[in-house]
């Protein structure tokens, strides 16, 4: 899968499972690592360290909103430059994505490491849950030009027709993770502090490799001389398509902050910690539908940058339809077996009945969301910035925080978590709208479609 050009001609069967499995595979690994090191901080440090992780969401959320601004436009805009077979837009599109990962890393670590306990007490954090919450970002803030290099330049790889490799330098990167965080935590007794630390040393290694793709001979897109010139045109574009992730994760930063001191108000720490739980088990199947949409993105956006409109329509069913597959085994596994999942992040017996609560009310149409996902990435990988923003607000701006008001104020605790199946809804409607839409008006353009 190293020439590119084949993601015109091949067939898109055989092109989305080559590029989405390594994806998924990637994404999937992650998120159970994700999920591990919650265990690992769960059974190692204590209930509170789980409610104190809990609390960083939204500062993780605002740490993927900066890397996603530049690492799901400069992969977009790359793949279509291929489509058109302008290698030396691709390869200036690869400088401009790495400079813009360092200013961000620059300008997001230091802001908000310097004023990191004034934004954690924002966030929710109590004098309990404050400490953890604290030393588990800190680190991470030092790392941000170490984690968005790996980022920015890991999602660029996948793009320019580098797949496998890209998948094996994620997995890397987390399998090192893996084996240092249980050392740091129990072992050296560095506690939550030590699983963030784990994490940037990780990334450490995803930085390096990806940094040695793009300088070899051999690649197809390489970084050159004279690559830190940023071009106005280039960057404008960039920002312009990865403002519709960026807002994405920046509403959930938003919603997660109105979630987590609704939580302390109706539940306290322990509902906090049981979001955390609930957040970790529907990430891994959301992480999932996003490596299939990482790997439908180049096929869409080189097709669509060929004018290939009936292949783009062909990679579009099969994912929404591979999407809500990959949910509705979330759905099923949450709904039978609650407790059994919810106990492998603690052996406290107040925060599994609620976390057990939460995930059942949390899940209700979870079948649907993979399609809603699928769709509003594809708006993304053909350069509907205005459409994929919408569709990025409409779940978590639009339908989730009005819902968290109306729900908590009736409902109290359940209202909380009742809100986010109805907001999943709704988007999803709004999502098969839009898409109704757009399909409709190529129709009248291209006939024969």
């Amino acid at each position: 899968m190293n020439n590119p050009h084949v993601l015109g001609t091949e067939s898109i069967g055989k092109l989305l499972v080559q590029f989405s499995i390594p994806a998924i595979i990637s994404m999937t690994i992650v998120s159970l690592y994700n999920i591990i090191d919650s265990v690992f901080i769960g059974h190692g440090v204590g209930p509170m360290a789980i409610a104190g992780l809990a609390i960083t969401f939204p500062m993780m959320n605002l740490m993927a909103a900066f890397g996603n601004l530049v690492a799901a436009g400069g992969a977009t805009i790359s793949s279509i430059k291929l489509g058109q077979k302008d290698m030396q837009g691709a390869t200036d599109v690869l400088g401009n994505t790495l400079m813009l990962c360092w200013i961000n890393a620059a300008v997001f670590g230091g802001v908000a490491f310097l004023f990191l306990d004034d934004i954690l007490r924002f966030f929710g954090a109590s004098a309990e849950t404050l400490p953890y919450a604290r030393d588990f970002m800190q680190v991470l803030l030092l790392g941000t030009p170490i984690t968005y290099t790996m980022i920015g330049l890991n999602n660029v790889m996948r793009a320019t027709g580098y797949p496998r490799m890209a998948m094996i330098i994620s997995l890397s990167s987390v399998f090192c993770n893996l084996a240092l965080a249980p050392i740091f935590i129990f072992h050296f007794e560095w506690g939550i502090r030590g699983a963030a630390l784990a994490t940037v040393c990780s990334q450490v290694l995803g930085a390096a490799l990806v940094l040695w793709h793009f300088t070899r001979k051999g690649t197809s897109v390489r970084l050159q001389r004279g690559f830190w010139q940023l071009k106005q045109r280039i960057v404008s574009s960039i920002l312009s398509i990865g403002m519709s992730p960026f807002l994405m994760n920046v509403t959930a930063c938003v919603v997660v902050i109105f979630i987590n001191n609704s939580l302390q108000k109706h539940g306290g720490d322990l509902a906090i910690g049981a979001y955390g739980i609930t957040n970790r088990l529907l990430m891994l199947y959301v992480m999932i539908v996003m490596g299939l949409t990482m790997g439908m993105q180049p096929i869409v956006g080189y097709n669509f940058g060929a004018q290939k409109l009936d292949r783009v329509k062909q990679v579009l069913r099969l994912s929404i339809i591979t999407g809500a597959c990959i949910t509705t085994t979330g759905f099923i596994i949450c709904e039978l077996f609650p407790h059994a999942v919810v106990a492998i992040f603690t052996d406290d017996a107040q925060l599994i009945d609620i976390a057990v609560r939460s995930v059942r009310i949390c899940v209700v149409v979870f079948p649907i969301v993979g399609a809603q996902i699928v769709i509003g990435n594809f708006f993304q990988s053909i350069g509907m910035a205005k459409m994929s923003i919408f569709l990025s607000l409409t779940r978590q701006l639009i339908y989730l925080l009005p819902g968290l008001l109306i729900f908590s104020h009736y409902f109290g605790l359940d209202g909380v978590w009742i809100c986010q199946p109805v907001s999943d809804f709704l988007a999803f409607v709004t999502a098969v709208l839009a898409l109704w839409w757009y399909i409709r008006k190529q129709r009248v353009n291209h006939p024969a479609l």
